[in-house]
């Protein structure tokens, strides 16, 4: 996913978006509304708007410093929705901008080794499936490798990904050693001479001593192979979650060396803000979102587009 691929399609990318956000813009528009009614901006607005903000995810310090942000120029002066919504509109791209990051695939190394991580129920599988059919789009050559041997649905999802996508599949039986398939995998992969390889593991709790032990395992396993390896570590998050997702984050980071975040189901929820408040604490680049099941829904992450979506800012 390169941004210099997702500007000729941008409107087509940013109705998609507005659309997935749907819900998340729609809490946040009724609530503007309601609080701005041609009415000089007051202490009392302000406190509504923090909460508000606070209620869509988006943190209570990334909330408070919106607000101040809006009341430096604007307080005891009339203003409307549409300018509210503007102005978060924008300082929110600001907030994001220096992480919206697309996957970057270093071609010194082949493969260039992604491992995919995070909770259960996230979308994970799904994810690697979209992402390895971008990166064919983009003439790169992929193969995955399905380190979830704890459920043979997702190795059966990640096969019949593979088939649809015209990469091979590294996969064992239900219950094998996920770090000797994923040694299995760079080992196939550089003989090869693969571009890319992306590798499922287990959905986990973050609270899971043994579970979050065998990530690190997989990582010093691949380094046998691949003393550099691997070379991105993503953290798929499910945007329902809202705050949990920051626990999660914080936990996998210590675990697993956490390099980027792509952040599903955006479509189905509220809580779309609280991408905003991750940017905020912990300043990881989010490669995507996902704003639907398609396979197209699985987009670039824009700072810009996001937050005219999230806010109902005109585009």
């Amino acid at each position: 996913m390169t941004t210099q691929e997702s500007t000729p399609t941008r409107k087509g990318l940013f109705s998609r978006l507005k659309e997935g956000l749907s819900r998340s813009s729609t809490a946040l528009k009724g609530g503007i509304a309601s609080i701005f009614t041609h009415r000089k901006l007051d202490t009392a607005m302000l406190e509504e708007l923090e909460d508000l903000l606070i209620t869509s995810d988006i943190g209570v310090a990334t909330a408070r410093n919106l607000t101040t942000h809006l009341a430096k120029d604007r307080f005891n002066k009339e203003i409307t929705p549409q300018e509210v919504r503007a102005i978060l509109s924008g300082e929110i791209a600001n907030i994001l901008g220096p992480i919206a990051r697309p996957l970057e695939i270093d071609a010194a190394h082949t493969p260039h080794i992604v491992l995919m991580i995070g909770v259960n129920g996230t979308g994970k599988t799904t994810t690697i499936g979209k992402l390895a059919q971008s990166l064919k789009g983009q003439g790169k050559s992929v193969m995955l490798a399905a380190g979830d041997t704890f459920r043979a649905a997702a190795i059966e999802q990640l096969q019949i990904w593979g088939t649809r996508v015209g990469a091979p599949v590294v996969a064992g039986s239900v219950g094998a050693d996920a770090a000797g398939l994923a040694f299995e995998a760079v080992e196939k992969a550089q003989s090869q001479k693969i571009d890319v390889l992306l590798i499922d593991t287990a959905g986990r709790l973050q609270n899971k001593a043994g579970l979050m032990a065998e990530l690190e395992k997989i990582t010093r396993v691949i380094r046998k192979r691949d003393p550099s390896g691997p070379h991105a570590v993503i953290l798929v998050l499910d945007a329902t979650t809202g705050q949990n997702a920051i626990s999660q984050v914080e936990a996998f980071k210590q675990t697993a060396d956490v390099t980027g975040l792509i952040m599903t189901k955006l479509d189905g929820t509220a809580r779309g803000g609280i991408l905003v408040a991750l940017s905020e604490k912990f300043g990881l680049p989010i490669h995507a979102i996902g704003v639907g099941e398609g396979v197209d829904d699985l987009q670039p992450f824009d700072a810009a587009a996001f937050a005219k979506a999230l806010t109902g800012a005109e585009s």
